[in-house]
């Protein structure tokens, strides 16, 4: 009879979360995972990542205005706009110099 019971407790074990259960959603990944859930979200794309030279990429003026006053951005950058994070790109390695949370 315990036998029965633990081969049952462990194949609900083994099939209560997917392999596929860790995975990126959008423009998210986790930063910690506890007992199969996410505890913690950030952005997908962190600082020295490469964006490149064809990337759609927004002017200044297209951002929120609150985000570019405190930030202090102008119009030497290149900037990406995505789920709220605002990515400052250097314009000539196209790599990702800072992140901006939203506010």
């Amino acid at each position: 009879m315990k036998v029965l019971l633990a081969v049952g407790v462990a194949a609900t074990a083994l099939t209560a979360f997917p392999a596929d259960a860790r995975h990126i959603t959008g423009n998210m990944t986790c930063a910690h995972w506890r007992h199969g859930t996410c505890m913690a979200w950030r952005p997908r794309y962190n600082v020295g990542y490469m964006f490149g030279p064809s990337y759609s990429y927004v002017d200044v003026d297209t951002l929120p205005g609150p985000v570019v006053t405190r930030y202090h951005l102008g119009p030497r950058f290149r900037y990406v706009n995505e789920n709220g994070y605002v990515y400052v790109v250097n314009p000539r390695s196209y790599r990702v110099i800072r992140v901006i949370a939203p506010m």
